[in-house]
């Protein structure tokens, strides 16, 4: 959040962002996603300076789509500077799997851990970029074959290609998904930052996904930049007084991961701890959170009543001791919905006290960070991991874009998903997709904690059910960056 980082311009220029930032696509149910090596690099910026590149500026339903992103790898590989490098965040330079002290702030560990990857790991072939097909039913074989024109195949060597299969709205244990996605403010409407301290809200800066907009501090996040001799032709953002180069502007990070997920295995295990269908469905909901249906446990206020189907207008702050949402459920951990001093949405001069101490706020409360700093956008697909592997156990691609890796997507992973002391818990992590590894001091993680008719009920010993097989951290540019990489020298 640099000084030297100046805003791009007040309402985001979506001409020049990539559309996936805008559209997780549910039109187009057929996508691939193409793991490449940079083989030749000429090859390769010739592919990139043609290659049809889809923008956020659509109006209406399009037939297909196309985004590229690239590792700090590719980025050396295609040719940008070691000046231009050292700009990036440490850890896209580092990797998802660079060191082991991120390995375990992740929880890839285990059978989880990146030695065991497919692709994107240590013992794999290097990951330089991704392209994200994208196309309607039917229309994927074709919208490839103009895709990978002769400079493709001269220019990139497949490492993985990963095939999702078609969206229903459900993830592979059964429950609906993609229902909680922040609300983007993409014309920087101050309006919707009032009390933004008291209440918990959905809709966030854009600053916090596109890089050289205003993020939730009401800062500008730091971004890449080049020297202004390395761009004579002038393709990037220049700025008045600045003797560098935007090439973050109107890019974003996006985060892939492989997880393959042990459907068979879940659901034996709570039928087992329950002792029937109906039990095993009941103690499902609680480690998500919602019902199968996709209705949140928690209450749903709304201006009418109470809601009871699948929702994002809701918070926490009715059931503080997660006896109807249990503390430790998945989506309460991925997002807890809570604003800035926490103690619930009631007056403003309430609002006043608790930001003075008065009265002190429940202990549990006082250390889960306000959630909208730490916001990501999804667009995962399913998969099929018995087109790999020969079993019939269900996946998903977890994709997902922000504008601070640490800050955003690894900050959830780190102290929301996998730590065993959210929210004022004990020897848990995230029970539907914690790595159940033990701590470095030997603590255990593996149990799940909530409201069995009326009384506590501890679960120990869950099993993982959730292994991660691949991934990567990549670079999106925006559309004039795009140009700049394919004519660099």
């Amino acid at each position: 959040m640099g000084p030297r980082s100046p805003v791009t311009t007040g309402k985001v220029e979506l001409e020049d962002v990539q559309g996936i930032v805008r559209s997780g696509y549910g039109t187009l149910p057929e996508a691939v996603f193409l793991i490449l090596t940079i083989a030749d690099p000429a090859s390769a910026k010739a592919w990139l300076a043609s290659a049809p590149v889809t923008n956020a500026a659509f109006q209406k339903q399009i037939p297909s789509a196309l985004h590229v992103a690239l590792t700090s790898g590719g980025l050396r590989r295609i040719g940008l500077s070691e000046e231009a490098l050292a700009s990036f965040p440490a850890e896209f330079k580092s990797g998802m799997s660079g060191d082991e002290s991120r390995t375990r702030r992740l929880g890839d560990l285990g059978p989880s851990a990146p030695q065991s990857w497919t692709w994107g790991g240590p013992e794999n072939a290097p990951v330089d970029v991704v392209a994200m097909l994208y196309a309607e039913a039917g229309a994927l074989v074709d919208w490839r074959r103009l895709v990978e024109t002769p400079s493709f195949f001269a220019g990139f060597h497949l490492v993985r290609e990963l095939r999702t299969g078609l969206m229903d709205g459900r993830e592979p244990f059964g429950f609906a998904d993609g229902l909680s996605q922040p609300s983007i403010d993409w014309i920087r409407d101050t309006r919707s930052q009032e009390n933004d301290e008291y209440h918990y809200r959905d809709r966030i800066a854009a600053g916090e996904m596109v890089l050289g907009y205003t993020n939730e501090y009401g800062l500008v996040t730091d971004r890449p930049f080049v020297p202004e001799q390395a761009d004579p032709h002038g393709v990037l953002r220049a700025f008045v007084g600045d003797d560098r180069r935007d090439l973050g502007a109107n890019g974003s990070y996006l985060v892939i991961r492989q997880l393959e997920q042990d459907v068979t295995g879940f659901w034996q295990f709570l039928e087992s701890v329950g002792g029937s269908r109906q039990a095993a469905e009941q103690l499902a909901e609680k480690m998500v959170g919602r019902a199968r249906s996709g209705t949140p446990l928690a209450a749903v206020e709304s201006k009418a009543s109470t809601v009871h189907e699948p929702s994002n207008d809701f918070d926490f702050d009715g059931d503080p001791d997660g006896i109807t949402c249990p503390l430790g459920a998945h989506i309460r951990r991925a997002n807890p919905r809570n604003a800035d001093i926490p103690g619930g949405t009631q007056s403003r001069l309430s609002g006043l006290l608790r930001q003075l101490g008065l009265p002190r706020p429940l202990p549990r409360t006082d250390v889960i960070a306000s959630a909208r700093f730490h916001r990501i956008l999804r667009r995962g697909r399913k998969y099929d991991p018995s087109q790999e592997t020969g079993d019939m156990s269900g996946g998903l691609y977890f994709v997902c874009l922000n504008a601070n890796i640490a800050r955003q997507f690894e900050f959830i992973q780190n102290a929301w998903l996998e730590s065993s002391k959210f929210g004022g818990l004990s020897s848990e992590s995230d029970p539907i997709v914690g790595s159940r590894v033990p701590l470095l001091d030997g603590s255990r993680t593996d149990s799940f904690t909530c409201q069995t008719n009326g009384a506590p009920n501890r679960i120990e010993s869950l099993p993982s059910f959730v292994t991660v097989r691949g991934g990567a951290y990549f670079f999106l540019p925006g559309l004039r960056a795009l140009q700049y990489l394919a004519a660099l020298p």
